[in-house]
């Protein structure tokens, strides 16, 4: 929402908020802006009958008195996603949704994209070099590229924000269930992807993944004149660890690795292609592609370890995470890190999900927080819980994020590195400095 904020500003659009507590980043970021409210909480008196329309954030209740003020003097209101497609009404809409990768698949067309000097609006959820906030908008624009996020729209509409983009060329990137406190089972989660590829526009292009089932099992619901477009890996090479793109007999470095960064290529050029990026462009702009924040990001090296900080949460993230660093660094002990942060990844009957997702790493170690858990109102998870559920021979499950600091501080970093993942901080571990402190042995 601060980002819809400033990118609306930026517009040149006059842009006023309100919120009961506000934390950085964005705090910092609308205070920079001018846009930070003189004070917390709601005011009715804030809304005022010459406004052209309310945008209602995910936290905003049916009994928010500004909303009831808004409703009252009949003033639009719109959820985050309905604005965004009536901004963009008139533009070829992309929209690149799946259970994992569209974060960066979308970062990589809005990368290749502006190397072109080609402009787009987009909707990304992670911060990206070259980007100063993760929404933009502009009049010149004919293209909009939006990252596709099948979590709820608001608390007033139960659909899932990418059922409302109606988009001209959509990509799936693979199916696998989650937000398992929304969608209490697969055919349910699976059935919000059918809806999505319905609502492909007339003449429309869906592109998937064509090694994942479930975006195969998908074709018979496309509309009547919406055409099928089928990715796989692209050739590649991988030397001393980096990897290489190899097409017409041409070698293209990569700073990305792993595998599912190999598919995600392969779905950013197919829809790039559909954009009118032609293929040598395309391999041009996608070699000086740094990856998203947080997505495998590394954020400190030493002579014999490598630290990298990934938002993976899902079973099937941590999977492909924990696999691309054991490819890149065969010969290297490999220790990973996993918080249970999410609705899902704390609910117990969704924990057997994870069973072989950390086998690529030497030394597994899974953190939760039973204050997080409690305040989910799930039932209390024990170590056993974690430890049948992982089934990794040398495991190790904490509930103090100090106590797991204190058992990394203990191993050998001689030849070994350190994958971080969460879509938290582990209870406010600083992973730069950390790391840093780690490896130097302090």
């Amino acid at each position: 929402m601060h980002n819809l904020a400033i990118a609306l500003k930026n517009k040149g659009n006059q842009v006023s908020g309100s919120d009961d507590e506000i934390f950085e980043p964005s705090l910092g970021r609308l205070k920079e802006s001018g846009l930070l409210p003189d004070a917390a909480g709601w005011n009715k008196e804030r809304i005022k009958g010459d406004l052209d329309a309310i945008i209602l954030g995910m936290h905003a209740k049916a009994d928010n008195p500004e909303l009831i003020e808004a409703r009252r003097l009949g003033i639009p209101v719109y959820s985050f996603p309905e604005f965004l497609y009536e901004q963009t009404r008139n533009k070829t809409r992309v929209v690149i949704s799946g259970s994992h990768g569209k974060t960066t698949i979308t970062s990589m067309v809005m990368h290749v994209l502006k190397q072109e000097g080609i402009l787009f609006d987009y909707l990304v959820g992670a911060k990206l070099e070259g980007f100063d906030v993760m929404v933009g908008m502009n009049e010149k624009a004919n293209i909009a590229v939006f990252e596709g996020d099948e979590y709820l729209t608001s608390p007033l509409d139960p659909r899932p924000k990418f059922h409302l983009y109606h988009p001209d060329i959509a990509l799936v990137t693979g199916i696998a269930w989650d937000h398992y406190n929304v969608f209490p089972t697969f055919e349910n989660y699976l059935e919000q992807f059918m809806i999505f590829v319905r609502s492909i526009e007339k003449g429309g292009i869906y592109i998937y993944y064509e090694g994942d089932k479930n975006a195969i099992d998908l074709l018979p619901f496309l509309p009547v004149g919406v055409t099928a477009v089928p990715y796989r890996e692209v050739p590649f090479d991988i030397q001393n660890g980096d990897y290489f793109l190899v097409y017409d007999q041409k070698r293209y470095p990569l700073d990305l690795f792993g595998l599912h960064n190999i598919q995600n290529i392969a779905g950013a050029w197919k829809i790039c292609g559909q954009l009118g990026v032609s293929d040598e462009a395309f391999l041009n702009a996608i070699a000086t592609f740094r990856g998203a924040s947080r997505r495998l990001e590394k954020v400190y090296e030493s002579k014999e370890s490598t630290v990298y900080w990934d938002f993976a949460h899902a079973p099937s993230k941590v999977r492909a995470t924990v696999e691309a660093v054991r490819q890149k660094y065969p010969e290297r002990r490999l220790v990973a890190c996993l918080e249970l942060h999410t609705y899902s990844s704390l609910s117990k009957d969704f924990l057997t999900n994870y069973g072989s997702s950390m086998h690529g790493a030497d030394i597994a170690a899974v953190y939760f927080n039973p204050h997080a858990i409690a305040l989910k109102g799930l039932k209390m998870l024990d170590f056993e819980d974690v430890r049948q559920a992982f089934a990794h021979s040398d495991l190790h499950v904490f509930n103090d994020s100090k106590v797991m600091q204190q058992f990394l501080k203990g191993l050998s970093w001689t030849g070994t590195n350190l994958l971080m993942m969460s879509s938290g901080d582990f209870d406010g571990i600083k992973v730069r400095d950390f790391s840093a402190s780690l490896l130097k042995g302090k």
